[in-house]
């Protein structure tokens, strides 16, 4: 069987962007959002559970990512910026018939789900945010052992470099971190194809350059008028990546963030839609049935 046997495919033109989207199902829409340097395929071990649940799936490639294609780079990287990338989804969900979605967002598009939670509260029904924490958050607490773990994060920001050593041999950069067994067959070669695609290298550079910049001014200025997600908020992080070890419990930054937050740890690695699919379809689809509640922390 192949990965997202039954799934529908679409590009949606969304004025500056054109979206690859697959998606099925019948029931209340709920929108997967992928991390670096992954695509929608990541999904493809959670995304059938969810349909089973009775939900509508939808899985874009972000933009740039994947099979997406973004605009040509600008100076501010803006063009990358979270704010345009969220105008993106909330164009495909529209497109696909949706004012208002369950939103799961996962390290990179866990990014683009804040900031479509923070900037269209009425589109978000339920927010599933894994392995994260905003990105001024981590910036703030910037040490030594944050910059040696992350490193990439501050080399992708340097212009040009990164670009010339990552298209010199893009599968050597990504293989590392990019096991064909644990990821499936299909995910990876579609991963691999992504990859070998300087345009793709360069807009997922350009996502890490507008963290730094244009998001994170995003972020603070959030923070300044006490914006905060109106929707009940679900955390998931790996319990065996570097989240907790780094900065403790992640609820405790995030109740700054939401009125309504919850969460867990999953055993997983930092994939964790790849290596713990059946824990993270129990978690989501708990969540966004009511199943589980997310407490008050305001």
């Amino acid at each position: 069987m192949t990965v997202f046997d039954g799934f529908s495919t679409t590009v949606v033109d969304t004025g500056t962007a054109q979206i690859f989207v697959r998606h099925k199902g019948a029931g209340a829409p709920v929108v997967l959002l992928h991390g670096h340097p992954r695509t929608s395929a990541t999904w493809h071990r959670v995304a059938p559970l969810l349909v089973d649940r009775g939900y509508q799936v939808i899985c874009p490639d972000l933009r740039g990512y994947g099979r997406s294609i973004g605009p040509s780079p600008r100076d501010d990287h803006s063009q990358q910026s979270k704010r345009e990338m969220a105008d993106d989804i909330l164009a495909v969900a529209r497109h696909l018939g949706h004012e208002r979605f369950h939103l799961v967002g996962h390290d990179r598009g866990s990014y683009v789900a804040l900031r479509l939670a923070l900037d269209q509260p009425a589109s978000v029904d339920r927010l599933v945010l894994m392995d994260c924490i905003p990105i001024s958050e981590h910036l703030r607490r910037v040490d030594a052992r944050f910059a040696t773990a992350w490193w990439h994060w501050f080399f992708f920001a340097q212009p040009e470099i990164p670009e010339r050593v990552i298209n010199a041999d893009p599968e050597g950069w990504y293989r590392p971190k990019a096991d064909a067994a644990t990821m499936g067959a299909e995910n990876h070669a579609e991963l691999m194809d992504a990859v070998r695609t300087p345009s793709v290298v360069r807009s997922m550079l350009e996502d890490y350059r507008a963290g730094l910049s244009i998001d994170r001014d995003h972020e603070e200025a959030d923070r300044r008028m006490g914006r905060k997600i109106e929707s009940p908020v679900l955390i998931l992080w790996s319990l065996r990546d570097d989240l907790e070890s780094l900065y403790g419990d992640p609820l405790m930054i995030w109740s700054d963030w939401a009125h309504s937050v919850t969460g867990f740890g999953i055993d997983s690695g930092h994939h964790m839609a790849e290596e713990a699919a059946p824990a993270v379809a129990a978690a989501v689809g708990g969540f966004i049935s009511g199943e589980t509640s997310a407490s008050s922390s305001s």
